[in-house]
């Protein structure tokens, strides 16, 4: 037994189908990474360039984050992959619950500031 184990194998344990599949996957995962580092380059850009205004900037820079915050959840967090029904769910109610909170205390502060 044990001289077998030095010996390379001939053929892989998964079928031509688990290899396509495996390949499509790391396809994909790499060219949604190609698009997260143009989105941020983007980003810098924007930033680093006197020719854009503060008031076109800012909100360029923060929704290029949100799509780029949507991609990494659903593409290296697997969330589209099935039986994710769970962590999709604490995703989406835990945004629910953000969202509000955030805006409210980005209110409280622009209009009280203590």
């Amino acid at each position: 037994m044990a001289e077998d184990m030095e010996q390379p194998f001939e053929k892989s344990s998964m079928s031509n189908e688990e290899k396509r599949k495996i390949n499509r996957e790391q396809r994909v995962q790499m060219i949604a990474f190609a698009v997260m580092i143009g989105l941020t380059l983007l980003a810098f850009i924007a930033a680093g360039s006197d020719m854009l205004p503060g008031t076109f900037t800012i909100p360029f820079i923060l929704l290029l984050a949100v799509v780029q915050l949507f991609l990494q959840l659903y593409y290296f967090m697997h969330l589209k992959d099935k039986d994710h029904g769970w962590p999709n769910s604490f995703m989406i109610s835990g945004l629910v619950l953000t969202a509000p909170t955030i805006v409210a205390l980005m209110l409280l502060i622009g209009i009280v500031k203590f």
